[in-house]
C-alpha cells in the first residue's frame, strides 16, 4: 500500500472516530485486527473491537484534535499523535466515579497496514494524567 494511501486510511479512521461512527471505523479494519489497549490486554477481531468501541461511546464523549499522522515509505506502518478532548460520562470498573468530568489528554497510536486494511491498532496515553484530571 503506498504511503499516501496509508495516510488517507488513518485520516479516515480518525475522521470516523470524531464523527462517532464506529461502523465506518470497523470498515477500515481487517477481520482479524489486533487491538492493543492502553493498560490492558490485546484483543483480536472486529467483534472485540466493536464491543470495545460501544463501551467507550457509552462511557466517554471524546474528540481528537491536533492529529499528526506519519507513515513509512512502503505504507505498512503508521503512527499518530493527537490531543483528546473528553468527558467522562459513565463509571468504568476500577476507575473513579464518573460525573461528567472533562479532560484534555495527549495520546498516540501505532498502526500496521496490510491489503488496504488496518491490522493492528496500539493506543497509548498517560493513565495517571487522566486519573489526576478526573479526580480533581
Amino acid at each position: 500500500m503506498p504511503h499516501a494511501a496509508t495516510l488517507a486510511l488513518i485520516t479516515a479512521y480518525y475522521n470516523a472516530f470524531n464523527a462517532g461512527d464506529a461502523q465506518a471505523m470497523l470498515a477500515l479494519l481487517a477481520d482479524d485486527v489486533r487491538h492493543d489497549i492502553n493498560q490492558g490486554a490485546p484483543e483480536h477481531g472486529k467483534p472485540a473491537f466493536a464491543a470495545f468501541m460501544a463501551d467507550m461511546q457509552r462511557a466517554y464523549a471524546e474528540r481528537l484534535t491536533d492529529i499528526v499522522i506519519i507513515a513509512t515509505p512502503d505504507g505498512t506502518r503508521a503512527a499518530a499523535e493527537y490531543v483528546v478532548h473528553g468527558q467522562y460520562l459513565t463509571t468504568q470498573p476500577g476507575l473513579p466515579e464518573a460525573s461528567g468530568q472533562r479532560y484534555l489528554l495527549p495520546g498516540g497510536a501505532f498502526f500496521t497496514i496490510a491489503q488496504g486494511k488496518i491490522t493492528r491498532v496500539t493506543n497509548y496515553y498517560n493513565l495517571e494524567d487522566w486519573l489526576t484530571q478526573v479526580r480533581s
